[in-house]
């Protein structure tokens, strides 16, 4: 298939490369051209615009760090809204608030076109290996036309049915409970040096019994190590999952006292400068709380 892709960070240049190992023909935009030296090398095919990337292909991706910057691309003059033609497709794969999605799917629709929500499950590492997977909802009989584009990125697809506000909700729930898993390590990391043990033995302990998992392997890991950079997910974007969590609670009245905790680990992370580390620094937050070098 041919396909436009907008929005080449280490996520979208990851599944942008996923998908022409996958035998697909790519036209890429970001603006910060600079971004797509290496995809061009592989064989993307580098846009001028958001127009040209829109009408590229079939459908068109776009993978952007906040509610924002996808808004913008969509709205701007020569944006999505104004260049995808009619029955024309936006797969929306970055993690955004049910009330953009929401937004985005009214707005799609009034043009005639159509909105795929599909973000992704893994840190960019694990979208390169093959290993990630994605949450697809929108139009069905759309969702099936592009099917051999979410072949080639993820492992496995996961079914949120007709509206995409779905897959926003599974996504926000997902990072919500990984965001707080990470929280409750650092608590426990925290707890036991504090009687002197070894963080390596801990981490053994947790991840060859009850938290045999990758979750509990790759982030314990970083705890253990206080590798906190490069990041896999930054800790600033952290930050901007914990408030959609709270804020898609609010919205329907679920209380989620543990997404408090989460999200306050993060801002004490930020407000030391630590924004760009790996969200994992939340446990560094909570050994200074600790009272820990």
């Amino acid at each position: 298939m041919k396909v436009g892709f907008i929005g080449l960070g280490r996520m979208g240049a990851a599944m942008t490369r996923r998908l022409i190992e996958g035998g697909h023909e790519v036209g890429v935009y970001n603006r910060t051209r600079e971004k797509l030296k290496d995809l061009i090398a592989l064989g993307a095919k580098p846009q001028d615009t958001i127009a040209a990337a829109a009408n590229f292909g079939e459908a068109v991706f776009t993978m952007l760090a906040d509610d924002a910057a996808v808004m913008d691309v969509v709205n701007q003059p020569g944006g999505l809204l104004a260049s995808l033609r009619k029955g024309g497709i936006h797969i929306c794969a970055g993690t955004h608030s049910v009330a953009s999605i929401q937004a985005l799917t009214r707005l799609h629709a009034d043009a005639g076109q159509i909105l795929i929500a599909a973000p992704m499950l893994g840190r960019p590492e694990v979208v390169t290996s093959g290993q990630a997977g994605m949450v697809l909802a929108g139009d069905q009989q759309s969702v099936e036309s592009c099917r051999p584009l979410f072949t080639a990125i993820a492992r496995r697809t996961f079914e949120g049915g007709a509206d995409p506000v779905a897959s926003a909700a599974i996504k926000i729930a997902n990072n919500f409970v990984l965001g707080c898993a990470i929280e409750a390590m650092g608590e426990g990391f925290s707890l036991v040096r504090k009687y002197n043990v070894v963080p390596h033995v801990f981490y053994e302990v947790m991840t060859d019994g009850l938290f045999a998992c990758s979750a509990y392997k790759v982030y314990g890991k970083l705890i253990t190590e206080e590798r906190y950079q490069p990041a896999g997910q930054r800790a600033v974007l952290g930050l901007k999952d914990a408030n959609l969590a709270l804020e898609a609670g609010g919205a329907v009245g679920v209380p989620l006292p543990s997404g408090n905790v989460w999200r306050d680990r993060l801002i004490g992370a930020v407000a030391h400068g630590e924004s760009e580390h790996d969200w994992a620094v939340m446990a560094k937050d909570q050994a200074r709380a600790s009272g820990l070098a």
